[in-house]
């Protein structure tokens, strides 16, 4: 593939890999008058990671990442790409690309000068520019769409052709600002496969900008959850999932089940704040026996939601508040399902997945 040489995952890397990150921030900060967007962080994210920056609305992702690409300089803090201190530099000096949810393509171009357009405003001679349109096409499985416009495309496919224009550059590092935000549901599950593939081909890095707690877990090699212009925690999708450092991230990283006060003193018999994930949960009668390994909880199915593959049971403990469980439905019609709305039963699961997760907020960085 000429697009770009690859490169190991960093899965397969040695310890003795002592190659500079692709992107390292230092303190980082950004204010908008008196809004403070981004509240001093630090970050490394290694050469040909696929890396997810994940938080809602106003967190601090999107402008974290604008950062790295230079459409916003920090208040505070440096930014380096490759070890390269690049606080100051404008974009277009910075050897990296940025894929937006809107596409941007011009709409007057064939697929084929919009994926060129860079490399002729670079001087990039023409037998040359075809070579590299042809092989991105070729990467993006757009081959022979070279003379439509983006007008006779769909969703994804005008999405094939801007990750094409942004990767026919050659840049270390790619920023994928919501890209798939604009699809619908199946598009978005096939496109995330593509993308997945695609940075696993050209071995580069991707840093990636999304709300969707699914589509990170399913994309990324680690993920940075942000919230309040902070990262609540920095890990593996399942170690952000299976082991939430905050309250937050448990809540927001999946569904929150939290036990505190003196619910978690009568039913893990420790004070703290715990949390243990609906789908580790299993609902049996009350009268049911517990194993020695195990944690129960006796309480009143409050609500049920039949979402179609599994449901879902809120169920109102005796202790004091709420646990959420997910069952699949392998054998379970909805009216079944529904049918066991207020009835008493004894929830019980490993003690093993009751994780304590730090109370207050989060640390700068």
């Amino acid at each position: 593939m000429a697009i770009s040489a690859p490169v190991a995952p960093t899965s397969e890397r040695t310890g003795g890999d002592t190659r500079l990150p692709s992107v390292r921030l230092e303190g980082v900060t950004k204010r908008f008058g008196d809004v403070v967007a981004v509240d001093g962080i630090d970050l490394e994210i290694p050469d040909g990671e696929f890396f997810s920056m994940l938080g809602p609305s106003g967190s601090g992702k999107t402008t974290t990442l604008r950062m790295i690409a230079g459409f916003e300089l920090p208040t505070a803090g440096r930014i380096f790409l490759h070890g390269e201190d690049v606080s100051t530099q404008p974009p277009f000096e910075r050897d990296v690309n940025t894929v937006f949810q809107d596409y941007a393509l011009f709409p007057h171009m064939s697929v084929a000068q919009n994926i060129g357009y860079g490399l002729m405003v670079r001087k990039v001679q023409e037998p040359e520019r075809s070579r590299r349109v042809t092989d991105a096409l070729r990467m993006v499985r757009l081959d022979g769409y070279e003379a439509r416009r983006p007008a006779q495309l769909s969703g994804g496919q005008r999405q094939r052709v801007a990750l094409a224009r942004a990767l026919v550059n050659r840049p270390r590092v790619l920023l994928l600002d919501e890209p798939l935000g604009a699809l619908d549901l199946k598009l978005r599950m096939e496109m995330q496969i593509e993308l997945k593939a695609i940075q696993h081909q050209v071995g580069i890095t991707f840093i990636y900008v999304t709300h969707d707690q699914e589509e990170a877990l399913a994309m990324s090699d680690r993920i940075a959850v942000f919230n309040r212009g902070r990262i609540e925690q920095v890990g593996r999708p399942a170690d952000v999932y299976e082991r939430p450092a905050t309250a937050f991230v448990a809540g927001f990283v999946g569904t929150s089940n939290l036990l505190a006060g003196d619910a978690a003193r009568a039913i893990i018999g420790e004070s703290g704040v715990f949390t243990v994930r609906p789908e580790k949960i299993r609902l049996a009668d009350p009268g049911d026996a517990v194993a020695a390994d195990e944690s129960a909880a006796a309480g009143r199915i409050r609500e049920v939601v039949y979402v179609g593959s599994e449901t879902r049971y809120i169920v109102a403990l005796d202790a004091g508040g709420e646990l959420v469980v997910t069952q699949q439905n392998f054998a379970t019609s909805s009216a079944e399902a529904l049918a066991t709305q207020g009835r008493l039963v004894r929830l019980i699961w490993k003690r093993q997945h009751n994780f304590r997760i730090r109370e207050g907020p989060a640390p700068a960085g």
